[in-house]
């Protein structure tokens, strides 16, 4: 299955000028996150030929404005969409989809969306020391699973187990996505890749939220199986 890069953020000046975060176009009908301006994501999709009426379904991976920034402008653009949130995203959120017209879809555990590609629903975590909630994002293919995450806020290995107890007799074959490690040190960073390597995962490509530190030892561990995340560019999963 194809993906598209449709914006991503990761370096500091970015997050300063607020074009942070990600958004992913998951073969031709379904956007994973909508990154933080919506003139630069639906000028991104314009440029890649991505036609907003063949999209069917949006999976917001947490409630932050970094994720969730262009969903608004889409509503307004295309009602009907299907919006799948976890279940304690915010009273605010939920109120904004329905009087935009979207169609609100709340999850609390793992939900097939269209064929081979699965929601994880509502996993816990942790920001700011306060609760958050976020899910990632499942694509099955004959490769094996692709792991696709927002911002990784329940800790990346986490999601990972919380993966592979759903599919216990596949492997996963790509991760990538936000991390949620530009905070960690170093040999925080290379425990994790170390563990990585423990899944047997093939392929990484951590973007936004990772980190360049973090960026920089995944690579240096992965050599040419590390994937380089750059808006208006497509993998294959």
């Amino acid at each position: 299955m194809n993906v598209k890069i449709i914006a991503t953020g990761s370096t500091f000046w970015q997050k300063f000028r607020k074009n942070w975060g990600i958004a992913f176009l998951i073969g031709e009908n379904i956007l994973f996150d909508t990154f933080s301006k919506p003139k630069i994501l639906l000028s991104n999709m314009y440029k890649m030929g991505i036609d907003l009426e063949r999209i069917k379904h949006i999976v917001i991976s947490h409630d932050h404005w970094d994720h969730a920034g262009g969903l608004w402008k889409l509503l307004e653009q295309k009602k009907g969409l299907k919006v799948y949130s976890c279940l304690n995203f915010s009273l605010q959120f939920k109120k904004n989809v329905k009087q935009s017209h979207g169609i609100l879809v709340e999850l609390d555990r793992f939900m097939e969306i269209v064929k081979d590609v699965f929601v994880t629903g509502e996993i816990a975590g942790n920001y700011n020391s306060e609760y958050i909630s976020e899910q990632a994002l499942v694509v099955r293919t004959k490769k094996g699973l692709s792991v696709i995450t927002g911002c990784a806020h329940p800790g990346i290995i986490n999601i990972l187990e919380k993966v592979k107890g759903k599919f216990p007799n596949e492997q996963i074959y790509s991760v990538f996505g936000g991390f949620h490690l530009m905070d960690k040190d170093k040999s925080s960073v290379k425990i994790i890749a170390d563990k990585f390597r423990g899944m047997k995962i093939e392929k990484v490509g951590p973007t936004h939220c990772s980190g360049k530190e973090a960026e920089k030892i995944f690579k240096k561990e992965y050599g040419n199986k590390f994937i380089t995340v750059k808006t208006g560019e497509s993998l294959d999963v």
